[in-house]
C-alpha cells in the first residue's frame, strides 16, 4: 500500500516538474508574442506553424554554444552560481496545491508534492535563497557590470522581502494557519481572500514582480546601464538557466497568489458540481479536474499580467525602487495589518 502511494507520489512529483520547465519554455515564445502584438508586429513565425518549434530551436542554440569561462573568474563559483539559480527554482513549488485530491484504484492522491503546516515560511525560505545564486554568479565573474547587478538583486530583494512578508501576515492573521493547503481550503467556493484583502494583494504583487527581477523592477539587468547585469559574462546553457529560474519564478509567484488570493483551486458552484454527480468517487475526480484547470487558468492569467506589464511600463530609476519599497510599500503593509487586526476585532465584539 505504502509502495504504490510512494509511487502514485513520485509521478506526480515528475510531471509537476516536468509542467514547471514546459511553461518556463513556453514563457519565452509567449512573451515574444505579447511583445509582438503590443508593438504591432508578427513575432517568431518561422521555427514550425506560427512559430511554435522556437523555444525548442533556443534551447538547441544554448545547449550547443560553446562553453565560456572568463580567465579571471572565480571558476567553482562561476559554475555554482546559475546551478543554485536554477535548483531554489525548481524546489519552490514543493508546497503549493494545485488540485485537491483523486482517487485513483481506492488510492488518494493529494496534489500536492509536500504538504507541510508551514507551506508559507518554505515558500519564503526557499525564494529568498534565490539571491545568492544571482549574488554568487555577479561576483564570481570578476566583473563591475555583474557586480553592480549582484548587489542591486542582493538590495532589491531585502528591500521587497520586507514588505511582502508584511502584506502577507494579514492574510496570516485572516486564515490562521502556514500551510497553503489549509488556506486554499479556507476559500471554497468564491469565498477568496482578494475580496478582504486587496490592499494586501496589490503590495504583494508588487513585491513579486521585484522578486521575480521583472520590468518595471529589472534593474539588476538593465542594460541601458549594465549591459546583462549579474548574468553579463555567461553563455550557452548557464545562461539559459538564470533565464529558465526568472521564468519559473514567475510561474511559481503566480501559483503562490493564486493560492493565497484567489482561491487557488477553488471555483464557483464548486459544491453544486459535486452535488450533480451521483457517484461519491466520479464526482470528487470531477471536481478536482475541474479545480486543476481552474488553477492553472489563474496562473496563466497571472504569467500574461508579468508579461503585459514588461511591455507596457517604462523601467523605475534605482533611487526611486528604493523609495517606493521602503517608504510606501512597507507602511502601506504595516497600515494594512492594522486595519486587518481592527476588523478581527470588529467582527469577534459585533458577532
Amino acid at each position: 500500500m505504502e509502495s504504490v502511494d510512494l509511487l502514485y507520489k513520485a509521478i506526480y512529483i515528475l510531471a509537476i516538474f516536468g509542467i514547471t520547465l514546459l511553461i518556463a519554455t513556453y514563457s519565452t515564445y509567449f512573451e515574444r508574442k505579447i511583445a509582438a502584438f503590443i508593438q504591432d508586429r508578427v513575432g517568431p513565425n518561422r521555427a514550425g506553424p506560427a512559430g511554435l518549434l522556437q523555444p525548442l530551436a533556443d534551447a538547441g542554440k544554448l545547449f550547443f554554444k560553446e562553453d565560456f569561462i572568463p580567465n579571471k573568474a572565480s571558476k567553482a563559483l562561476f559554475i555554482l552560481g546559475p546551478g543554485i539559480a536554477m535548483l531554489v527554482a525548481t524546489m519552490s513549488s514543493a508546497v503549493v496545491p494545485f488540485g485537491d485530491k483523486l482517487i485513483i484504484g481506492g488510492h488518494e492522491i493529494n496534489l500536492i508534492a509536500i504538504d507541510v503546516n508551514i507551506g508559507v515560511l518554505y515558500v519564503f525560505g526557499v525564494v529568498s535563497l534565490g539571491v545568492y545564486g544571482l549574488m554568487v554568479g555577479g561576483w564570481a565573474s570578476n566583473n563591475k557590470f555583474s557586480l553592480l547587478g549582484a548587489i542591486r538583486a542582493a538590495s532589491q530583494n531585502i528591500s521587497y522581502e520586507l514588505a511582502m512578508g508584511l502584506s502577507l501576515i494579514a492574510v496570516l492573521m485572516l486564515s490562521g494557519t502556514l500551510s497553503l493547503r489549509e488556506i486554499a481550503e479556507q476559500q471554497s467556493g468564491f469565498n477568496w481572500n482578494i475580496w478582504y484583502q486587496p490592499l494586501g494583494f496589490i503590495i504583494f504583487l508588487v513585491c513579486a514582480f521585484a522578486e521575480c527581477n521583472r520590468t518595471p523592477f529589472d534593474l539588476p539587468e538593465s542594460e541601458a546601464e549594465l549591459i546583462g547585469g549579474y548574468h553579463t559574462e555567461y553563455g550557452s546553457m548557464k545562461l539559459g538557466m538564470y533565464l529558465f529560474a526568472e521564468y519559473i519564478n514567475i510561474f511559481v509567484a503566480s501559483a503562490v497568489m493564486a493560492t493565497l488570493y484567489f482561491g487557488a483551486y477553488n471555483f464557483p458552484f464548486m459544491e453544486d458540481l459535486r452535488a450533480a454527480i451521483s457517484d461519491p468517487v466520479l464526482a470528487n475526480n470531477v471536481v478536482t479536474i475541474v479545480g486543476l484547470v481552474a488553477m492553472f487558468t489563474k496562473i496563466f492569467l497571472f504569467i500574461f499580467f508579468f508579461m503585459w506589464v514588461r511591455w507596457t511600463l517604462p523601467r523605475f530609476r534605482y533611487d526611486q525602487l528604493m523609495k517606493l519599497g521602503w517608504q510606501i510599500l512597507i507602511p502601506l503593509a504595516i497600515l494594512n495589518i492594522m486595519l486587518t487586526g481592527g476588523g478581527i476585532l470588529l467582527k469577534e465584539y459585533l458577532f
